[in-house]
């Protein structure tokens, strides 16, 4: 999997290509989520189009990221995640717990209300 990150405007944008599957590909995105924490950046515009599947290690990181920037009352945002991941998102609920929008610049006008 391959993870891009940036921060723009206090926003942390990160963009996942590939598979997210937990293990080691969670680990670098928690650790960049903490390093960013630290950088006082508690927004995150999680744009996950370009991921092909997720298992419940991949529900954990996200789970994770959103329970350490609400914590800190920071807040994310999925970005157009593909109809497989539409669906786990239904069938887990979490659909309830996050917001998913379709573009980026949609996350980023609900972000910068917070």
């Amino acid at each position: 999997m391959k993870i891009k990150h940036e921060v723009k405007n206090g926003i942390l944008h990160l963009a996942l290509e590939g598979d997210l599957l937990g293990e080691s590909n969670g680990l670098e995105v928690i650790n960049i989520v903490n390093n960013e924490i630290n950088n006082n950046i508690i927004l995150c515009a999680f744009d996950l189009s370009q991921v092909r599947y997720m298992n419940s290690s991949g529900i954990g990181v996200l789970i994770t990221t959103l329970t350490k920037l609400r914590s800190k009352n920071g807040d994310v945002v999925l970005v157009k995640p593909n109809e497989q991941i539409q669906k786990l998102l239904t069938i887990t609920k979490l659909n309830v717990i996050f917001q998913v929008v379709n573009d980026e610049s949609e996350a980023i006008n609900i972000l910068n209300k917070k």
